[in-house]
């Protein structure tokens, strides 16, 4: 555990007061939490921003210096919301996310967020599991009033990762997009209380929640797949190979959804591989056109 020393603190107020722009004016109301995007100057080396600031890209031919920092501090229980965009097949592991009470500033940011940040004063991260960064995945994370990182992915679970984040200064969120993680987007961000629900501003348009996939299935799926619906619920259940160890063979089929992992996997798609729920096998199909486990092209 590190400790802030006074002196630190000091040096890290007047770095927030230098950091902290004024917050522009909004029209949506008092339920916005103002807009939230990366911050433009504090990225990692072979990091690019797009999509105004909210697409994260990391070159695929290293599995490092893919940190990212949000554009803004964010509150306890404000719950930051991303989707994995693109994954490469030449790594292991996967992103780690965070927070940091040390403000974002164009600097020369370290090579990897475990261990070169978390060494140092001020920085918390923890590695998501890669069988919940898979292409097309949300997830969302959030530090609770008690200094607790949590994370909660499609199926709806939370996750608690670690303790003892210090909310005593603002706190900024950290995403390293690391291993096989090379894309991320970020969806904003929502906090909830009693009575209602502030969200960032303005809110990109999402194809769905952070904690469920409800889609509607494209009439035009069966060109591209073969549906199957799973009767047997005493098959057993097949674990995804790691992407860098082993490729999959086809015919294989998982019995959850490799992308929502909360419903079960009846599609069969051209490769061969059963492995998506109806409602995820749409935007797969419509967004990415390739199968989540080996890659090969679906939509030809």
């Amino acid at each position: 555990m590190h400790y802030i020393t006074e002196d630190t603190k000091s040096n890290m107020y007047k770095m927030v007061s230098r950091s902290l722009e004024p917050k522009p004016a909004h029209v949506c109301g008092p339920r916005c939490l103002g807009p939230l995007t990366f911050h433009r100057e504090a990225v990692g080396a072979l990091v690019s921003l797009s999509q105004g600031a909210r697409r994260a890209d990391r070159t695929e031919d290293n599995f490092r210096h893919g940190l990212v920092f949000s554009s803004r501090p964010v509150q306890p229980q404000e719950r930051v919301c991303l989707r994995v965009e693109r994954c490469g097949l030449n790594w292991c592991g996967a992103m780690r996310i965070g927070f940091t009470t040390v403000p974002p500033i164009a600097r020369d940011l370290p090579s990897l967020a475990i261990p070169d940040l978390t060494d140092t004063p001020g920085h918390w991260a923890a590695p998501v599991p890669e069988m919940c960064c898979l292409a097309g995945s949300e997830l969302e994370f959030w530090v609770s009033y008690g200094g607790t990182l949590y994370f909660r992915n499609a199926n709806g679970r939370q996750h608690k990762l670690l303790e003892g984040v210090d909310l005593s200064w603002p706190l900024w969120a950290m995403i390293d997009v690391y291993g096989q993680t090379c894309s991320v987007l970020l969806l904003g961000s929502e906090k909830k209380y009693f009575l209602c629900n502030r969200k960032s501003c303005p809110a990109p348009q999402r194809h769905s929640s952070c904690s469920a996939h409800q889609r509607h299935a494209s009439p035009n799926v069966d060109k591209y797949v073969n549906v199957k619906q799973i009767c047997d619920d005493s098959h057993d259940r097949y674990p995804l190979p790691c992407p860098a160890s082993k490729q999959t063979s086809n015919c294989e089929s998982v019995e959850d959804c490799a992308v929502c992992m909360s419903q079960k996997a009846c599609i069969s798609l051209r490769c061969g591989h059963q492995c998506l729920c109806l409602q995820c096998a749409t935007r797969v199909i419509q967004e990415f056109g390739t199968c989540p486990l080996c890659r090969q092209n679906i939509n030809n």
